[in-house]
């Protein structure tokens, strides 16, 4: 009773288990990535500041308006020491303290900036930067998409291989139970029923690391998708499916590559920059505008009914003219040119690495498809070699060690065929990173 109780308690966890387990296709699993990475949710932050840093240099043109309250309490009067002569007093010197104990005035100020050439660049820089840090964004993206991808295809390939190694447990299970029954009727030798089972221990410690192999690959995917990973994961995507659209080339260029983009976008960076410093040379002009009150108390009276309060009204423009600067000015502008010259260069030289890798991907790729075709054929050949020696073992008409040897010749071929799918998913991923096609439109 105990012991069906203890089943049923098991077999209700199990189907919890599997309940809470989610679905995902690879479509599926890139889109809960790109709503949950963090590398993503860090760039989109990034784009709000840039989007605040706009409002804040905006601001910097538009009138700056302070309000000022001062109050000082002079606990000694300031002296000052006069020629007697001034007063009628000839050949003595006097001490005259000027001034009130409390003093206290209150005011506003105004100021504006009317001309600076380098608060116009920066308007231009800040709007500027949001769409570069929008690019860098597509770039988390495409990190994102790419890391994913790689990992659901890692993951169902592991369970197919998980599949196929499971299958040969069991079918060198049914072959060693089916020699100790020749065993017994003398039809073959206490050696070849051992060689059996040492082929069986090597097919279950395979099996053993086909399953670590295939659990590993679940944590990493639900690694970069941001997923849980206390929860369970199932994927729908058919691996044949998945092959099938690798074989189909997507026309693209690596002009649209996002690093690629995010170059040129520096290189307008640092002509903005260049600008900047370029409007160092012209003046600036600002208005200023100020009003305040006074009041001179002997005792700590401002608030009373009818003291005075003395006002002051001024306002005015500066103008800046930069004249000379020792040549600070212009070393800045050449050391801001010569970084523009370096950006365009690297920009040069990043293209004809794309360029370059392009030709090498694309060689890969191909390269990697017919060697898939081939280990496809070689694994199918040697399950029809493997399975006839099976046959003829079970009827005592083949050595076992010659059965071990096909069985490694299969898992042989196997581990080829599965090296060969991935590197074609792998190559194809690096194709679609070029030519900025993962991000689904």
């Amino acid at each position: 009773m105990n012991r069906l109780k203890a089943i049923l308690i098991t077999a209700v966890v199990l189907v919890a288990q599997l309940s809470t387990a989610q679905n995902f296709s690879l479509f599926e699993a890139q889109s809960f990535a790109l709503e949950n990475a963090e590398l993503i949710k860090r760039s989109e932050l990034d784009l709000e500041s840039a989007k605040k840093q706009i409002v804040e240099t905006r601001a910097m043109g538009l009138p700056q308006i302070n309000g000022e309250v001062n109050f000082q309490q002079l606990i000694n009067l300031p002296t000052q020491v006069i020629d007697g002569a001034l007063m009628g007093q000839p050949g003595t010197d006097l001490e005259l303290s000027f001034g009130q104990e409390f003093n206290a005035n209150a005011g506003a100020s105004v100021n504006q900036l009317i001309f600076n050439g380098s608060y116009i660049i920066a308007l231009q820089v800040s709007r500027f930067y949001t769409e570069f840090v929008a690019t860098s964004i597509k770039k988390s993206e495409q990190d994102v998409l790419s890391n994913v991808t790689q990992a659901y295809q890692m993951a169902i390939i592991s369970e197919r291989n998980k599949n196929f190694v499971d299958t040969l447990v069991v079918l060198t299970e049914n072959l060693i139970n089916k020699q100790r029954e020749l065993y017994n009727v003398g039809f073959i030798t206490q050696e070849e029923v051992d060689q059996t089972e040492f082929s069986l221990l090597s097919a279950r410690a395979n099996l053993v690391a086909a399953n670590t192999t295939y659990e590993n690959a679940l944590i990493m995917l639900k690694m970069t998708m941001a997923y849980p990973i206390d929860k369970e994961i199932n994927l729908t995507e058919d691996l044949d499916n998945l092959l099938l659209e690798n074989e189909v080339d997507l026309s693209g260029s690596y002009e649209n590559n996002l690093e690629l983009d995010i170059l040129r976008k520096q290189v307008v960076l640092s002509e903005y920059d260049l600008k900047n410093m370029r409007m160092g040379n012209y003046p600036q002009l600002s208005a200023f505008f100020n009003h305040q009150f006074d009041a001179y108390r002997s005792e700590f009276d401002f608030f009373r009914s009818g003291g005075k309060w003395f006002d002051q009204t001024v306002w005015g423009v500066k103008l800046t003219v930069p004249i000379f600067a020792g040549g600070e000015r212009w070393a800045k502008i050449q050391k801001a040119k010569i970084v523009v010259l370096q950006d365009e260069l690297t920009v040069q030289e990043f293209q004809r690495s794309l360029a370059a890798q392009e030709v090498q991907i694309k060689n890969e790729l191909k390269s990697a498809r017919t060697n898939l075709q081939l280990q496809d054929k070689n694994v199918d050949l040697a399950r029809r070699i493997h399975d006839n020696s099976m046959i003829m073992a079970e009827i005592g008409k083949e050595n076992s060690i010659i059965v071990t040897q096909k069985y490694n010749q299969l898992v042989q071929a196997q581990t080829s065929y599965v090296n060969a799918m991935m590197d074609v998913f792998n190559k194809k991923l690096e194709l679609d990173k070029l030519y900025n096609q993962l991000i689904r439109k």
